[in-house]
């Protein structure tokens, strides 16, 4: 299991420092040895797209992701250009994380139809798979898409995809159009007994094999009675269940309510535990989501350094099978 840091938006950083803040933030997680970057997409804040190709350039090693970007904001050409241009950025370390959000970004917050999203990410995969076929003209029809466009970007690099797929039909989508999936709100148990059955099986169907399950995880390193505590703060903070019924589907599967459920909290010995645990259930990356604690921000802040210094600690460990 390959470790990575999962970032989000940073609001106790001024809007003149988020972006210098958070490439030093890729940089310094290329220097601590983790294996990948993550990015989502929130809402309002900084463009992910855009911040990964920049962290392309001052980095050299570490794979950077979306995790991930809405596919109802970019056409899927549009996409497969910006997409392509940011593997020239990154030198082919670029993954691509995409899946159809939710109803309360996409039609609340944005005003975009919110209908049959499975079906919309197969037709919009077939688009952006031929995107990154290669120079030359790009023509697919299918249900949601017309499409006849020159594609003229890069003949060096292909893009990895991602899904975030949470529903059986998502899951086989992952499995048979792309190269994984990209989970958040999922415990081991729902990783074990429901996604990774559900995804190797539809990949094994169709001759593919090499899938990737990727799984956001919050981890916080603190006192045993303050974990609990940190369990709430992390649902405050991080937590859609309630707003999302993809995600309150998902949850069903496992033992977790919310995402603080899902968290590797407490002392050292009890997040590798939990950490092992998830591996055992058939994680292929672990995308740890540092969640800092305290009540002034440099408390937060030695938090945050803390435990992101033990995670990294982690990394040969559990990259060489441990």
């Amino acid at each position: 299991m390959r470790i990575g840091l999962m970032i989000g938006s940073d609001k106790e950083r001024s809007r003149a420092d988020r972006l210098s803040g958070l490439l030093d933030d890729g940089k310094a997680a290329e220097s601590d040895g983790f294996a990948s970057f993550w990015i989502p997409q929130v809402p309002g804040y900084l463009d992910a797209l855009t911040a990964v190709a920049l962290l392309g350039a001052v980095t050299e090693r570490i794979e950077i992701g979306t995790a991930v970007v809405p596919i109802q904001t970019r056409h899927p050409l549009i996409m497969a250009q910006q997409a392509l241009t940011t593997q020239v950025a990154c030198n082919g370390r670029f993954t691509l994380g995409i899946g159809p959000s939710h109803h309360w970004i996409i039609a609340d917050q944005l005003g975009l139809a919110y209908e049959r999203p499975a079906r919309l990410v197969r037709d919009y995969l077939e688009v952006l798979q031929a995107g990154f076929n290669g120079p030359g003209e790009v023509a697919v029809a299918n249900d949601s898409f017309r499409v006849r466009s020159p594609v003229d970007v890069t003949d060096a690099f292909k893009v990895p995809v991602l899904i975030a797929a949470l529903g059986p039909t998502m899951l086989r989508i992952a499995a048979e159009r792309a190269g994984g999936t990209i989970l958040w709100m999922a415990d081991e148990r729902a990783i074990g007994d429901y996604v990774v059955p559900r995804i190797t099986e539809a990949a094994e169907a169709v001759g593919r094999s090499g899938i990737r399950v990727v799984a956001g995880v919050p981890v916080a390193l603190c006192a045993e009675r303050d974990v609990d505590a940190a369990r709430s703060y992390a649902s405050e903070v991080l937590g859609h269940a309630d707003f999302s019924p993809n995600y309150v589907r998902l949850l069903e599967h496992g033992n977790a309510e919310d995402v603080g459920d899902t968290m590797a909290a407490g002392d050292e010995a009890a997040i590798l535990a939990r950490l092992r645990r998830y591996r055992d259930a058939g994680v292929t990356d672990l995308a740890a989501r540092v969640v800092p604690l305290g009540k002034s921000a440099s408390q937060r802040r030695t938090s945050r350094r803390r435990t992101q210094e033990f995670v990294a600690s982690l990394v040969s460990e559990f990259g060489s099978g441990g």
